[in-house]
């Protein structure tokens, strides 16, 4: 499949969370496309971060600014006039949550409520994509690949409200979009890793760190099991829901999965000993007990809905998708190339430009 250029050329978009790992490369591939994009979010919550690397700030119409203020964002949203709305602001850290159940449940599950409530008051918008998570379902920690009907739930504040986000975006297209034939599609993808994530407690930005530093790489759970991609997979499904979304909004509304294929999720440990090997021969990793909060061992999705209504799949299978996003950091770190120029030319590779 490819994206179409003529559906994506002078597009106004709103997107929330623009200025995130997700959202700064997803930002530069619309504006690679051509489109008109307007971001709204609060200012990047690490030093250093993509969006700035990026200097995306010339290149999009960029607001700071927090979902939880209905008022504020109603106002941003109203004097764009957006056609397509993604939805990606966030709460975006399990042990966070644990930390700050309010704010994450405030952000995750009310400001959903806010962007959604104000999306159905402006008549310029025809199509919605909200971000939620694979980490939505009912995990029981078995060898079971997640489905899109699957019970949602969510053991911790985090995974709790990313369930709970997806029925508020569920119930507000069956009760307010569908009759106005607006589509809603709810997006969950599985761990992403790639260049540009300077995150806390997530594998690979602690092991950039770690390994940049020459120091060894602490990890709390080496025999975890993720569902692990390269971050242009999802955002590729997530463009190409939305095209589909605005031709036949009825029949490409509702939940989707974009996971990577069956049988590539691995562990922890494995994803560790392949960043080490991949970084230098003295990249070393260790193993310390962290039992402090609860952090599922297995999640496992099932993406055959997306292939066979969409036509996706994951391209990069997993060494590739380490070789990159280790290529990343590494000429960063080695600041020996424009990593705007840099990270386009990933995105054109992806796509076989």
């Amino acid at each position: 499949m490819e994206l179409k250029q003529n559906f994506w050329k002078n597009k106004k978009i709103f997107v929330t969370g623009h200025n995130g790992f997700k959202g700064s490369w997803l930002s530069l591939w619309l504006y690679e496309l051509g489109t008109k994009i307007f971001g709204s979010s609060l200012k990047p919550a690490t030093q250093p971060n993509l969006y700035s690397i990026l200097n995306l700030d010339n290149k999009i119409n960029s607001e700071n600014g927090d979902i939880r203020d209905y008022n504020k964002l109603n106002e941003k949203i109203s004097i764009v006039k957006p056609e397509i709305l993604i939805h990606m602001a966030a709460q975006p850290l399990v042990r966070d949550s644990y930390l700050d159940p309010v704010y994450t449940y405030e952000t995750n599950i009310m400001g959903t409520v806010n962007v959604l409530d104000i999306a159905r008051k402006t008549d310029s918008i025809k199509s919605i994509l909200v971000i939620t998570s694979d980490k939505c379902y009912e995990n029981i920690e078995k060898n079971y690949y997640y489905k899109e009907s699957d019970s949602l739930g969510g053991h911790d504040p985090y995974s709790s409200s990313k369930g709970s986000a997806d029925i508020v975006a569920s119930a507000y297209y069956n009760s307010f979009f569908l009759k106005k034939g607006i589509g809603l599609s709810i997006a969950r993808a599985g761990n992403i890793i790639g260049g540009g994530d300077w995150s806390k407690d997530r594998i690979i930005p602690d092991a950039m760190r770690a390994f940049a530093s020459k120091k060894d790489l602490i990890i709390r759970s080496p025999n975890s099991v993720r569902p692990w991609q390269f971050i242009l997979d999802p955002l590729f499904g997530y463009l190409l829901l939305i095209e589909k979304l605005s031709e036949n909004p009825t029949d490409f509304s509702g939940p989707w999965n974009f996971g990577p294929k069956k049988g590539t999720d691995q562990s922890v440990k494995f994803i560790c000993d392949k960043i080490a090997s991949h970084w230098s021969k003295k990249a070393n990793w260790i193993a310390q007990s962290d039992n402090e909060f609860h952090e599922a061992n297995l999640l496992l999705l099932n993406s055959d809905k997306a292939k066979d209504k969409l036509s996706w799949e994951s391209k990069y299978d997993l060494n590739v998708t380490l070789e990159k996003t280790i290529k990343w950091y590494s000429n960063y770190y080695n600041k020996d190339k424009d990593m705007l120029k840099f990270t386009i030319k990933q995105i054109n590779d992806y796509l076989g430009v």
